[in-house]
């Protein structure tokens, strides 16, 4: 009885922590370059004595899916889809490197470009800066020009080039915050072969339909568990009634 009401009880919990998983991806669906979390359950036995037969449900986010999203044409200078499988390289809240594929890029008041959560964007030598009141546009390769809107027959000059990381074989994970790092505090190195298409954003590669699936299938998985535990204490209780006629 033990095991059975501790087995049904541990899938429970993996079905809740899918439906948040689930509904963390329709929240993102219109995101810009948001990549579905992956969620997988595995078999955990507990070790000991009178534990051995034990066997657990442990059920959590393994990863991202790095599948490319749809491509739209937005026609504004600062708005990058980034081709291939590189990655936008950004600062987090602790000044540690962080990545993406949102490129709906914009400049803070403070002159800082950022995307569209609002981190900053880093360049060859950190988060970039823009002195304000220039006209901004984006090479294929990341590079940052600008043109003084005072001399337009001067060519533009490049200050900066975004960092565009290359994650192949390097371990990255997906953060609770929804942006990509590498495990221990590391970082990934430039592409310099990478490119990007400016005017343009990358949708979310989350597919509503399988995902709206996947919610009913977390559901009526919790609901089938919440059952074993009702026919578990129907079983214990037929049993003490047995116990008693003796």
């Amino acid at each position: 009885m033990d095991r059975l009401i501790y087995t049904a009880l541990s899938g429970m919990d993996a079905a809740m922590n899918r439906q948040r998983a689930v509904a963390n991806n329709l929240a993102n669906v219109s995101t810009p370059g948001f990549r579905a979390e992956e969620f997988s359950v595995e078999p955990v036995t507990i070790k000991g004595e009178a534990m051995q037969t034990r066997s657990l449900a442990q059920g959590l986010v393994r990863g991202a899916n790095m599948e490319g999203g749809t491509v739209t044409q937005t026609g504004q200078p600062l708005d990058i889809a980034v081709a291939g499988n590189a990655l936008l390289a950004l600062q987090a809240g602790d000044g540690s490197e962080v990545y993406s594929r949102r490129g709906d890029l914009n400049v803070s008041a403070t002159g800082v470009l950022q995307n569209g959560d609002g981190l900053p964007v880093i360049g060859e030598a950190g988060p970039i800066t823009l002195p304000t009141g220039s006209q901004i546009s984006i090479s294929d390769d990341g590079g940052i020009f600008l043109r003084d809107p005072a001399t337009p027959e001067a060519p533009p000059e490049q200050i900066a080039r975004i960092k565009l990381a290359n994650p192949d074989g390097s371990a990255i994970v997906k953060d609770i915050d929804g942006f990509l790092r590498v495990p221990g505090g590391g970082i990934l190195p430039a592409d310099p072969t990478a490119r990007v298409m400016t005017g343009a954003i990358e949708g979310s590669n989350v597919d509503t339909a399988t995902t709206l699936v996947q919610m009913i299938e977390a559901q009526r998985s919790f609901e089938q568990r919440t059952k074993i535990i009702s026919t578990a204490e129907d079983i214990d209780q037929a049993g003490a009634r047995l116990m008693s006629l003796r």
